[in-house]
């Protein structure tokens, strides 16, 4: 947001400018190509963290299913144990 507003800026200063010398308008268009170029990294680098942050969330959210299906699974071979106990000592 603050580089758009930074190259909104820029461009406004070069339109005021625009009645300067040439000298002037070559360095304003220097500074809108600048601002331009800075909003386009800023960009850049805000999708590469957010692609990172999406794909760390995504394995801890494989890394927590998959404790939960072990923990269900221990649940599961713990309940069939104590069915089968109840089972035998009914038989006794």
């Amino acid at each position: 947001m603050r580089k758009i507003v930074l190259l909104a800026a820029a461009a406004s200063a070069a339109l005021a400018l625009s009645a300067c010398s040439k000298k002037t308008d070559d360095t304003a268009a220097a500074t809108v190509d600048s601002a331009a170029s800075d909003a386009a990294a800023a960009a850049n680098d805000a999708a590469a963290s957010a692609t990172e942050a999406v794909s760390d969330a995504a394995d801890k959210a494989k890394d927590a299913a998959a404790d939960a299906g072990d923990a269900a699974k221990d649940a599961a071979d713990s309940a069939k144990k104590a069915v089968d106990a109840a089972a035998d000592a009914v038989k006794k």
